[in-house]
């Protein structure tokens, strides 16, 4: 997006909270790739995302250091929860700190280790699915929120919305040249897989790198 545009944007978007700048600046003194971070005008299209659609229970697929997680649990309605999991042990300790900051920590279950292995063991239907992980692993995630082969138990229902991350991964989506890269390829087999599954409807937003928003009919 044009810079101009893009600043554009974030000068009219409702104003970063304190805590979240804090955790802006501390990632990028802190942490590598630190564009990973969601960001204001994300996170508060997460946050009305969340306050739109009143979901009782939030799985996110990538904590990272938090901000998307706050962002989310900052507009869940008393008693609903957000689980959010991240592989990186090293990130451990940021986004702890931060979750014990907030005003919302009674409402953030952390979980450190791979998705893959802990989400089907939480023993829960998600009303909302944040995905943000490995985007190697976007298909199998996929497979694991619909119930598919080799998973037996599905992790959304009919209603659920599941919200993919970078889907377009920088515009290499639609370069031949970068389908051999396995990050892509990995994206470009969840979108094909999204778009070929007549059991959920879809939507791509181009804000920042993509969100492919699909609705579980």
């Amino acid at each position: 997006m044009d810079s101009k545009l893009d600043k554009y944007i974030e000068n009219h978007t409702s104003k970063e909270e304190a805590l979240l700048s804090e955790l802006d600046r501390e990632t990028h003194l802190k942490v590598v790739q630190p564009r990973m971070l969601s960001g204001n005008v994300q996170g508060k299209l997460l946050r009305m995302f969340v306050q739109m659609l009143s979901p009782k229970t939030i799985l996110e697929i990538g904590t990272f250091t938090g901000y998307s997680a706050l962002c989310m649990a900052s507009g869940l309605e008393d008693g609903s929860v957000i689980d959010t999991i991240e592989v990186d042990d090293e990130l451990e300790g940021i986004a702890q700190s931060f979750f014990k900051k907030s005003e919302f920590s009674d409402k953030i279950n952390h979980h450190i280790g791979s998705a893959l292995d802990i989400a089907p063991n939480l023993g829960k239907c998600f009303d909302l699915v944040f995905v943000d992980g490995d985007k190697r692993e976007y298909p199998e995630y996929y497979k694991m929120l619909m119930g598919d082969a080799p998973y037996t138990t599905p992790l959304v229902k009919s209603g659920s919305i599941i919200m993919a991350d970078n889907i377009l991964w920088y515009g290499k989506v639609v370069e031949p040249i970068h389908h051999n890269d396995k990050f892509t390829m990995g994206i470009v087999e969840f979108n094909s897989m999204v778009q070929s599954d007549d059991r959920v409807e879809n939507v791509i937003l181009p804000i920042r790198d993509g969100i492919n928003m699909i609705r579980v009919k």
